[in-house]
Formats: C-alpha cells, sequence, structure tokens
C-alpha cells in the first residue's frame, strides 16, 4: 500500500506541471472539447459513463488544479498508511478523472495498469483509519490473487503478443540491438549498454525476456522456492529495464507488485516481525456481511473481464461473453497488455521551430527528449513528461494522425503560456514568431569513437517538414503556408 501511495505520487506529481498545457481551455487537447463532443453524441448518463470523470463538473484550470492537489495529498496520506482504503479510493476517482479526459495524453497502457492496480489495492487495502501492519484486518487471498494476476497479465500478455505479432526482430534476436536508442526516452546508461555490450549479449537479453515473460512468470503459482526465484529474477530484470529506459512508473509498479510474491517467513529471516492477529469473537454484522459480497462481486466481474479480454481468447469468444468486460472499459480497471510487440527501427524526433522573418529558423528547446546532440539522454522516471512522450509516437506516424501538433504549432505562434510551459524556454520571449514549423530529424546514437572526439552523444539527419507550417499575419490571423507535410518515413 505504501509503495501504491508513492507511485501515485509520482503520477499526480508529473500532471502537476503538465495539466494546463495538455487538457487546460487553452491547452493542447481541452478537457471541455472532448466532453461537449462526447455529451453531444451520448445523451445523459451514457456519457457520463463513456468518459468517467468529475471534470464533467467543471473543466477549467481551477478544476484541474484540484483534481491534481486532492490526488497528491490523498497520495501521501496513502504512502503514510493513513486511511488506505479511503485515500486510494481518493487517488482511484482524481486519476480516473485526468485519464479519461486527457484523450491522446493518457492513452497509454502505464495509465490502464495504475487505474486497474489502484481499484484492486481498494478492495485488498486493511480497513480502518491507522491500520498499521492491518493485525485487525488481515490481507485478503482473493484480493492478493488478483493484483499477483494483474502483475502476471502485464509480463505474459507481453510475452505472447511478442511472438503472436510476427515481428522478424524477435524471431531473430535483434530486438535488443537498438531498443536503448529507439525507446520514447534513452537514457545515459542505455547508451553504454548499447554500444560497449556484445552482440551476444544483446541475443541473450532478447531470448532471456521471451523465456521469462512466456514461462518463468508461471512460477508465481507454484511453489514457495520458485516463487521466490521469480520475485529475484524479475526484480532484477525491472532494475535493469529502471536504469536503461524512462518507462515513467510502470517498472516501480511491477517492483512494487512483486513484492506479493514474498511472504512472512521471507521478512522473518531477514530479521523483521510479523504482524500479530487474532480473530474476532464477534460475528460479523449485516453491513459486513454485505460489504463482502459486493467486495468479490467486484473482484469476480473483474477477473472474468481480464481472463475473456486476453487478446488471443477474445477473438473465439461470442459477443455476448465479452459484453460484462467491454462495460468495464470506460473506467480502465480490466486491461489487455501487449508491451513491446513490435520493436521499433529507427528513432524519429519532431523539432517545432520559430521564424520572425520566415527564413531563418529558432528551434523550441525541450525539457527532456533528446534534441541536442551534445546533450547526454538523462533519469526521469518515475516522472512522466507526456507532452515529450507522445511526440515520440507522433514521430512514428503521420501528422494527419496527430493533429494535435498543429495545435501546438498555433499555441506557439499565439504565445500560449500553458503550452509554452511545456518547453524548456521561449526562444521569442520579446515577441511571438511570424511562423512555426514542425520537422523531423533521425536520431541514432554517436560510436564511441565520435565520442570522445566530439562529445556529442547522438549523431542526426534532418529529413523535412513533418507537418503544414503555420504563418501569423499582423492582424493576428493565422493560416496554412504549406500545404501538407512530409511523414517521419
Amino acid at each position: 500500500m505504501r509503495a501504491m501511495g508513492a507511485i501515485f505520487f509520482s503520477a499526480f506529481y508529473s500532471w502537476a506541471f503538465q495539466v494546463r498545457g495538455l487538457m487546460g481551455p487553452r491547452g493542447i487537447l481541452p478537457a471541455q472539447e472532448l466532453l461537449r463532443a462526447v455529451a453531444a453524441s451520448h445523451a445523459g448518463w451514457r456519457g457520463i459513463w463513456e468518459v468517467p470523470s468529475l471534470l464533467w463538473i467543471g473543466s477549467g484550470n481551477a478544476a484541474l488544479t484540484v483534481l491534481v492537489g486532492c490526488g497528491l495529498a490523498a497520495s501521501l496520506l496513502l504512502f503514510l498508511n493513513v486511511w488506505p482504503r479511503a485515500m486510494l479510493l481518493v487517488c482511484e476517482v482524481m486519476y480516473m478523472s485526468l485519464a479519461t479526459a486527457a484523450g491522446d495524453f493518457s492513452s497509454y497502457q502505464s495509465d490502464g495498469m495504475l487505474l486497474e492496480a489502484g481499484l484492486l489495492s481498494f478492495l485488498f487495502a486493511p480497513a480502518g483509519f491507522l491500520p498499521g501492519l492491518g493485525e485487525n484486518d488481515p490481507p485478503d487471498g482473493v484480493g492478493r490473487f488478483l493484483l499477483v494476476w494483474e502483475w502476471f497479465r502485464i509480463y505474459f500478455e507481453s510475452g505472447v503478443a511478442k511472438l503472436a505479432s510476427g515481428d522478424p526482430q524477435w524471431r531473430r534476436l535483434t530486438a535488443m540491438e537498438h531498443y536503448y536508442e529507439n525507446g520514447p526516452l534513452p537514457t545515459w546508461i542505455g547508451y553504454y549498454a548499447q554500444q560497449y555490450l556484445p552482440r551476444r549479449f544483446h541475443e541473450g537479453t532478447a531470448l532471456a525476456t521471451l523465456i521469462m515473460e512466456n514461462v518463468f512468470v508461471w512460477a508465481a503459482f507454484l511453489g514457495r522456492p520458485l516463487r521466490l526465484a521469480c520475485f529475484f529474477v524479475t526484480a532484477a530484470f525491472q532494475v535493469g529495464i529502471l536504469l536503461t529506459a524512462n518507462y515513467t512508473f510502470l517498472n516501480y509498479m511491477l517492483l512494487s507488485l512483486s513484492v506479493l510474491l514474498l511472504d512472512d517467513q521471507f521478512f522473518k529471516s531477514l530479521g523483521w516481525r510479523a504482524a500479530k492477529t487474532g480473530e474476532s469473537a464477534a460475528e460479523p454484522g449485516w453491513n459486513a456481511r454485505s460489504g463482502m459480497v459486493l467486495k468479490r462481486f467486484a473482484q469476480a466481474w473483474i477477473f472474468y473481464a481480464t481472463l475473456v479480454l486476453f487478446p488471443l481468447l477474445a477473438p473465439r469468444l461470442p459477443s455476448w461473453a465479452l459484453v460484462p468486460a467491454e462495460a468495464l472499459g470506460p473506467l480502465r480497471v480490466a486491461n489487455s497488455y501487449g508491451l513491446f510487440a513490435v520493436m521499433t527501427t529507427a528513432r524519429y524526433e519532431i523539432e517545432f521551430q520559430g521564424a520572425r522573418d520566415g527564413k531563418t529558423w529558432t528551434p523550441y528547446p525541450f525539457r527532456y527528449k533528446p534534441q541536442n546532440v551534445n546533450t547526454p539522454p538523462g533519469l526521469y522516471a518515475p516522472y512522466q513528461p507526456r507532452f515529450d512522450w507522445n511526440l515520440w509516437f507522433a514521430s512514428l506516424g503521420s501528422w494527419r494522425q496527430y493533429s494535435w501538433v498543429l495545435r501546438v504549432e498555433k499555441a506557439l505562434l499565439e504565445q500560449d503560456e500553458d503550452v509554452l510551459y511545456l518547453f524548456k524556454a521561449n526562444p521569442f520571449a520579446d515577441g511571438p514568431p511570424i511562423a512555426v514549423r514542425a520537422v523531423v530529424w533521425r536520431y541514432w546514437f554517436s560510436s564511441p569513437a565520435e565520442k570522445r572526439k566530439t562529445g556529442a552523444w547522438w549523431n542526426r539527419k534532418l529529413l523535412g517538414l513533418y507537418a503544414p507550417i503555420l504563418v501569423r499575419e499582423p492582424d493576428g490571423k493565422i493560416y496554412l503556408a504549406a500545404p501538407g507535410g512530409a511523414g517521419a518515413r
């Protein structure tokens, strides 16, 4: 529970610095636009169910700030083990309110993982305001199983997805050779892992990944020695990922869930004491019994939904069998997973540039993603820079698929402070540019020899326009100066 509090805190903390620029009234994808569109197509309560969010009450910057602030406070109290059930419920509602209304900026599997783990933790957490180690409300076996079940599915479904995708990189065991430079936000440790470790190591880690995700994680449900071995192997695996890539809070959550593979006997061997539990002599009242019935119903529903949503099973089931799972869809608490099913073969980076004369283009510097070739990749996780992250996804497609890129261009022409805050600095602080464009670069790690000679961590090559150029006339009107941009490929 304390780990869940820390993870929720990191998630809300990252929202605090981005929420206005991403989904505020003057942001890139205003939440109020999404809510209006949903209200127009789904009348009444149907629309609220499709987007379960407190932002229906109000979606201005003040409302967004309240959601983030409440989430931060509740997650901190959860970390301190104060009224864990109530705090988990607040975290879940606040995070769901943000994630379901943020559109493209919350379409990540990690958001679904956190919402699912948050609800399952609420059904698992001890009762009481200051429950301590839960002596008066021992851990629920069903609740523990469902959390381990989520942990297992994240691994196993991702392993199956790799095999089912037909990606030749996994078949040939070359998936890890350029993995470290092609992910959303590389790290400087990843640079050394790719450039200095031999090819046999990369082939070995690709094979080990397939074996662990498809076979070894089943040990979580076997005897104690195998279960403990499963914890240590997967924990080491996650630590390696944490050091070589920035995948927000995803790896921290998998580490936290894996703690449930341990037991009191293991901690006793470390000299820790176990909580002393005692059975209550009193017969549980009607409220307690009815609460347990509702709890078991919710747990059974979630388990069924996650079972039938398994990617290889769902297409073979009749439509009526999927109805209970589809009903939970908007809540994002019953998910299917498939991490890195297909590996990207190259790295593309979108860069926004402005000009006062239409000829001399000055880039807008990013806070986190690669740009200056001499700047080493950083370690940011569990912080999630959703703007930088989404630009990586956009670079793999065309601007027509990610039309919000044009919204960013327009916001830069208008000197929108909320959107400008998503960048490291404003190169046009003394006056707006008359034109803004988005170009795309191809990036790849420099060789060790190149790095020693020039100090550059990256090489890059300009590929051309990514999206149309926007121009601002003296009267403030904005128009397209170019009919279309070249896609990343």
